[in-house]
């Protein structure tokens, strides 16, 4: 193990690729640039093992973030509070088709409005889209948080959303890696017709996803 000071942005992007990541996508915007960035300035990624790329907006970031998990693989999108109103309609239609691997999205909340144009808090789409919400409480916890959250994620087979907040985001503190894990092998989902939302099948989606709140708690 080692120990590096790290941004609260880098140690959750450090602690995705140490947990299999296979693609990170995001659009710009702080407080949630630095998640990204990390990324695609990381071995793993100059080397071609991890896919990131710069999307033309968050609705995008997430949907080819969703493309891979539904291959098997562990896919994150990053993006900051206002960009995941651009992100709702396939962030919530996600959680109603489901995930095959798994899915984290971060979103870096901008309290005081720091540098945005306004103050919003993300947990309110979790309870719309009805998906559990993780908030690291600092920087080894952002580093610890996906192992955790992926797990989650393809246990249920559910999105999860990771928020952490400016001060988190841009604060640096000394964090201890943990062992990598191997990224996932491509993985086609059995049960492909979850993922076409005809109202047939998203009625049955939905209250699947009504049933599982009880073991998200």
């Amino acid at each position: 193990m080692s120990i590096r000071l790290l941004l609260g942005d880098e140690a959750l992007a450090q602690g995705a690729i140490d947990a299999g990541l296979s693609g990170a996508y995001g659009y710009p915007g702080t407080p949630s640039t630095e998640i990204t960035e990390y990324v695609q300035r990381s071995p793993e990624a100059r080397s071609g093992a991890i896919r990131s790329r710069w999307t033309a907006n968050e609705k995008t970031a997430v949907e080819t973030a969703l493309g891979m998990c539904y291959a098997g693989k562990r896919a994150m999108a990053s993006m900051k509070h206002v960009g995941l109103n651009v992100a709702a309609d396939p962030f919530i239609n996600a959680a109603i088709s489901g995930t095959n691997g798994g899915l984290l999205i971060n979103v870096a909340d901008d309290p005081s409005m720091h540098s945005s144009q306004n103050e919003q808090d993300s947990r309110l789409y979790t309870e719309i889209a009805l998906v559990p919400c993780i908030e690291p409480a600092n920087q080894q916890e952002a580093y610890d948080v996906p192992a955790y959250a992926l797990d989650f994620s393809e246990r249920h087979r559910i999105p999860v959303l990771v928020r952490i907040t400016t001060r988190l985001a841009h604060s640096r503190a000394p964090v201890t890696l943990g062992p990598k894990r191997p990224q996932n092998e491509l993985s086609a989902p059995t049960d492909r017709e979850r993922f076409i939302l005809l109202p047939s099948n998203a009625r049955r989606s939905y209250d699947r996803l009504i049933l599982q709140q009880r073991d998200f708690l």
